[in-house]
């Protein structure tokens, strides 16, 4: 019925443990050095990115509404049930700092811990459960 990659929601799901350990770590030992930053900017970056893909997996295999940008796809995978609004809110401020980390990078300021790199561990993990649920549910 359904044609969801399963496979490659996984495997960028399976990757998340390891950004929300670097993100910790920066925060924890955060002194606003060259290799925190970059190191916090890469993070960023791809929770931004692994959102954006796992979404738009989810919204291509089960043919849900087309999204206009990459918070659409956040308002439409939360409008769809997969997220909670308490996982979305934080999501849709991580994929807004999409475009400053990938097209405006030299303006990004390194030496700053940004607020969502404390608060994003706990929420990608939330969405990668909340994936799951929805995933099992689904599929079954």
């Amino acid at each position: 019925m359904y044609d969801v990659n399963v496979g490659s929601i996984r495997s960028r799901l399976a990757c998340l443990p390891e950004i929300a350990q670097a993100l910790s770590s920066t925060t924890v030992s955060w002194q606003g050095g060259l290799i925190e930053g970059l190191a916090q900017e890469r993070a960023l970056h791809l929770s931004a990115e692994i959102v954006t893909d796992v979404g738009h997996s989810l919204i291509d295999g089960f043919i849900m509404r087309d999204a206009s940008s990459y918070e659409d796809i956040i308002d439409i995978i939360a409008g769809e049930g997969v997220i909670s609004e308490q996982v979305a809110e934080p999501l849709r401020r991580i994929v807004l700092l999409r475009k400053k980390l990938v097209q405006e990078y030299e303006q990004w300021p390194r030496a700053e811990l940004h607020p969502l790199t404390a608060e994003l561990p706990r929420v990608l993990m939330g969405f990668s459960d909340q994936v799951e649920a929805y995933l099992r549910k689904e599929l079954a």
